[in-house]
């Protein structure tokens, strides 16, 4: 039988019960860290990816995005209230849906987390060089600075980035907690001062045509634009410590996706009214316009001059210089820089810890699950992933990146969905700090959003999800399932991390 491999939940929950956590968050601490989470990297980085993709209607795309993410969010809630333990939805899967679906899920957060890292990468990149060059008044050779599908050959920068973090997790420094709420507050400064400077000179004609590419565009750009959503996960995951989780939770959820959406529509719209956000190369027989990322826009950027939003690498930055601020330019590419190496931090970290807790489970080999003597980290693991991640890096542009992590993120979301009505079929008297509200509306809405936002991606990121689906589902049968803990009748319970390697950071938001 293919799903017949489940872990108990009772072992799962059997450490957490002996490690619970006070009480304290009320709904503004939980809106809050939801701010803090969702509020970074996407904003910064995919502005001109959505531009090219759906014009000024880049607008209808966030709202899109952030219900598919909202209805999620409450299906993810509920798991994460009743299974408080490391692995995050493939431990939710290995407890309801078997060992088959757990293992297919942990594989796509594998692409998730490293692919985001070497995305978040190539956009510290572009904001990194964008600021050198304007305060040094210094051209860098496109060649070193953008991969070989935006028109160089190799992007360095993000590579060093990549390789850097990587280092850090090696040796297992750690961040304070203090130090996360201060980049987060940098980010979010940064955009509100460009919010304030950028609304008021605002041009209503720039908003025509407002959907050049017709709503598929608008479909394809919040399939994009989902990458900026992503790190609610961080108040799901906080149900174990929120006074009246079933009221506080989803004010905390709601609340926080829905002031980030109105702060990324005020965001898009100074964009779009102050600089213009119409796609480059559209072709009237086809209403398509040119791949983001592609040499064809690279090419037609460079003989515009690169005299469009959806040509910059910084596309925050480049419209507060167009538009007379080139010093607030400086300093929004200067909070990217500073703020988004502990994203990729966080993002590899992530991806290190479902590495570790599938080789707990016998489903990787032991070596990924090893300790440096010294450091007391996952070292073999986090240079591998390191590796991986600087070369997606270097090679790859940025939107590619991101739908490829989102194709691993909405399967994922997806599978939690459907775990949420399955555990309340199988286990309906599971204690539940939190129940998501209207299970049978909430989930399928859920899943169902997250399956059009998934076809939405380009055929490219479904493609390579595909593939490496079909890869994941070949080592499974070919290794993993002969080698599982489970499958042998040893059942641990090790969710309390006892072995495991000290986080680099705080439990704190993923900032994307």
């Amino acid at each position: 039988m293919l799903f017949d491999r489940v872990k108990s939940l009772d072992a799962i929950l059997a450490t957490a019960e002996k490690k619970s956590l006070t009480r304290t968050l009320g709904a503004f601490q939980l809106t809050m860290l939801g701010i803090g989470a969702v509020i970074g990297t996407g904003i910064f980085v995919l502005t001109a990816e959505a531009a090219q993709k759906a014009g000024p209607g880049m607008m209808i795309s966030f709202i899109i995005a952030g219900f598919v993410c909202a209805f999620a969010a409450l299906c993810y809630a509920e798991m994460a209230s009743m299974v408080p333990v490391s692995g995050s939805a493939y431990t939710y899967s290995y407890a309801v849906m078997g060992e088959l679906i757990a293992w297919m899920v942990g594989w796509a957060l594998i692409l998730e987390y490293a692919v985001a890292a070497g995305a978040v990468s190539v956009g510290w990149s572009g904001y990194v060089v964008g600021l050198i060059e304007n305060a040094f008044s210094i051209d860098i050779p496109a060649t070193w600075v953008l991969g070989p599908f935006d028109g160089g050959m190799i992007n360095l920068p993000a590579m060093f980035i990549a390789g850097l973090v990587t280092m850090l997790l090696v040796i297992g420094t750690r961040e304070s907690a203090t130090v996360n709420a201060f980049l987060v507050v940098i980010k979010v400064a940064a955009l509100t001062l460009f919010v304030v400077l950028a609304v008021p000179v605002m041009n209503m004609e720039n908003f025509e045509p407002f959907a050049p590419l017709g709503f598929g565009g608008i479909g394809a750009a919040a399939a994009s634009i989902f990458f900026a959503y992503v790190g609610f996960d961080a108040v799901s995951t906080a149900a174990e410590e929120t006074k009246n989780p079933q009221r506080n939770m989803p004010i905390g959820l709601i609340g926080s996706l829905a002031i980030c959406t109105i702060f990324y529509l005020l965001v898009a719209a100074g964009v779009i009214g102050s600089v213009g956000a119409q796609p480059v190369g559209i072709d009237a027989a086809t209403q398509h316009a040119l791949e983001p990322g592609s040499r064809e826009l690279a090419a037609a950027c460079a003989a515009m001059g690169d005299q469009a939003v959806v040509c910059s690498k910084e596309a925050l930055a480049w419209t507060m210089r167009e538009i007379g601020w080139p010093q607030v330019g400086n300093l929004i590419g200067l909070a990217a820089g500073l703020a988004l190496p502990s994203v990729i931090l966080m993002m590899m970290f992530g991806q290190t810890r479902i590495f570790f807790v599938m080789s707990r489970d016998g489903l990787l080999p032991k070596a990924f699950s090893k300790i440096h003597p010294k450091f007391n980290t996952p070292h073999v693991i986090t240079i591998i992933t390191g590796i991986a991640v600087a070369l997606f890096a270097a090679f790859f542009p940025v939107g590619q990146l991101a739908n490829i992590s989102n194709s691993g993120t909405l399967f994922a979301f997806a599978a939690v969905s459907i775990a949420v009505m399955v555990i309340r079929k199988t286990d309906p008297s599971r204690h539940r700090p939190f129940k998501t509200p209207l299970i049978y509306i909430t989930a399928p809405i859920a899943i169902l959003g997250c399956l059009y936002l998934f076809f939405n991606l380009d055929q490219k990121s479904i493609n390579l999800f595909l593939i490496w689906a079909a890869i994941g589902l070949v080592v499974y049968f070919a290794y993993s399932r002969s080698r599982s803990h489970v499958g042998q009748g040893h059942i641990e319970v090790h969710e309390d991390d006892a072995d495991a390697p000290p986080p680099p950071v705080p439990p704190a938001p993923s900032f994307r």
